[in-house]
C-alpha cells in the first residue's frame, strides 16, 4: 500500500539546531495553536526542516522530527522576578528530510509552494565549496555541498518554474546584515556560474532577503529532539516592502532601526558574556563554572557592573539610547542570573580571541567615534590579551 503524499509546507528551514527548535519553530507552533481566529497570531502553516550534514546525532534528530509527534521545549528562568519552569510541546515541524537523500522533494517544494525560507547554519554556514559548480543546475539527484550553493540551485529551479508566490528569506545566522550578506553571496555565486542575468535580477527583486537579529539563550539539547531555553526571546526583523513573515508572535518585532537592537545585544549581552569568559580564563576559575555561578561572585559581579556602567553605557548615552540600554540591562541581569540554565563559561570561551574582536572591538570603535575621551581599561585589556 503506497504512503499518502505529504502536502508541501509553506516554511522551509535549513538547520535542525536546538536554537531553531526553541526559537523560530516554537514561535510558529504557538502561532498555529492560536488558530485562524487570531489574525495577529496566525502562522503561514507548518515547517519542512532540512538537515544538510551527515552527523549521526543530527541524523537521529531528523528521524525524531520526521515522526511528526512534536517535541518538548522546557522554558526555565526568571521573568520580571518570577521563576518560570514549564514545558511546552512544539508541533510546527511537519516534515524533516536529509538534503542528500530527499533533494527531489526539496526541488518539488521550491517549485512554488514555499513562501518563507529560514536558515541557521552555524559559523561556517556561508562558506563555499570548490566542488560545487554550475553543472549542478537542473540535476535532480546531484546535490550541492555548501548551503549557499544549495540555496542557489533551489532558487534557480523556482525561477525556471516561473513561480509567482512571494518568497521571503530569513537568515538567522549571527552575522551583521545577514540578509544582505546572504543575498550578495548567492548573487555573486550565480554570476560566477554564468547564470542568466534575468535570474540574478529576479534574485534581487522578487526574493525578499530579511536582515534580522535573533536573541534567546538555548543552553541544552534534549534527546533525541527538544531543547531547554530561557523565557526571554526576541526576533527583531528589519521592515521592508514585500516581506512575508512566517507568523505573528509577541517575540517578533518589526523595526526600522535594526542597528539599535543589534547594539543592545552586542554591546551588553555579548560583551558581558565575553568579559566573563575572559575573567574565567585569566583567573583560572572552575572548569564547569556557569554564567549564573559567576554572577554570584561578589567581586566579579561588581567588575561586570562597572564594565557596563563605566565603559559601555556612556556610549549609549552619547548615541541618545541610554534609556533603552538601561531597560535592556534589567532583563539581561535576570538572564545572567538564571539558576536553571547550564550556560558554561567554557562554552562561551570557545574561539575566544576571535569573539573578543567581534564583540568587544565594536564597542571600543563606537566609543572612539562618539565619546573619544572615554576610558575603557577593561575592554582594552581584554582586547590586548591574545
Amino acid at each position: 500500500m503506497s504512503q499518502p503524499i505529504q502536502p508541501i509546507q509553506p516554511i522551509l528551514q535549513f538547520g535542525t539546531s536546538r536554537f531553531l527548535q526553541a526559537h523560530v519553530d516554537l514561535f510558529v507552533s504557538e502561532a498555529l495553536a492560536n488558530g485562524a481566529d487570531n489574525a495577529a497570531g496566525a502562522a503561514l502553516g507548518g515547517i519542512m526542516v532540512v538537515q544538510s550534514s551527515d552527523n549521526p546525532a543530527n541524523v537521529q534528530r531528523v528521524a525524531a522530527l520526521a515522526a511528526d509527534t512534536g517535541y518538548p521545549v522546557r522554558i526555565r528562568g526568571l521573568l520580571r522576578g518570577q521563576q518560570i519552569d514549564t514545558t511546552v510541546t512544539c508541533n510546527a515541524v511537519r516534515e524533516a528530510v536529509q538534503a542528500v537523500t530527499h533533494w527531489p522533494r526539496l526541488l518539488e517544494a521550491m517549485a512554488g509552494e514555499v513562501r518563507v525560507i529560514v536558515s541557521n547554519t552555524a559559523d561556517r554556514g556561508y562558506q563555499l565549496d570548490a566542488q560545487d559548480h554550475a553543472g549542478l543546475i537542473g540535476h535532480a539527484h546531484d546535490v550541492p555541498r555548501s548551503f549557499p550553493a544549495k540555496l542557489l540551485v533551489l532558487l534557480e529551479h523556482r525561477w525556471q518554474r516561473q513561480a509567482a508566490v512571494p518568497l521571503s528569506i530569513f537568515p538567522c545566522e549571527l552575522i551583521e546584515r545577514n540578509g544582505d550578506t546572504l543575498r550578495d553571496l548567492v548573487c555573486t555565486l550565480a554570476s560566477e556560474w554564468a547564470l542568466p542575468a534575468a535570474f540574478i535580477v529576479w534574485l534581487r527583486t522578487h526574493c525578499v532577503w530579511a536582515n534580522s537579529l535573533v536573541d534567546r539563550i538555548v543552553s541544552e539539547a534534549l534527546y533525541p529532539v527538544g531543547a531547554v531555553a530561557e523565557p526571554y526571546a526576541l526576533w527583531a526583523i528589519e521592515q521592508q516592502e514585500g516581506l512575508v513573515l512566517p507568523c505573528r508572535h509577541a517575540a517578533i518585532v518589526l523595526t526600522d532601526d535594526l542597528e539599535r537592537h543589534e547594539r543592545l545585544k552586542l554591546f551588553l549581552l555579548n560583551a558581558g558574556h565575553t568579559y566573563l569568559a575572559e575573567r574565567w580564563q585569566q583567573d583560572q576559575r572552575a572548569a564547569d563554572e556557569t554564567v549564573a555561578q559567576a554572577m554570584q561572585d561578589v567581586v566579579l559581579r561588581a567588575d561586570l557592573e562597572a564594565l557596563w556602567n563605566e565603559e559601555i553605557l556612556p556610549v549609549f548615552e552619547a548615541l541618545g539610547e541610554r534609556d533603552q540600554a538601561l531597560a535592556y540591562l534589567v532583563d539581561l541581569r535576570e538572564r545572567f542570573l538564571n539558576p536553571y540554565l547550564a550556560h558554561r563559561l567554557a562554552d562561551i570561551a570557545q574561539n575566544h580571541v576571535q569573539k573578543k574582536q567581534r564583540r568587544l572591538g565594536p564597542v571600543v570603535a563606537m566609543a572612539e567615534k562618539v565619546r573619544p575621551a572615554l576610558l575603557q581599561p577593561r575592554l582594552q585589556a581584554a582586547l590586548a590579551q591574545q
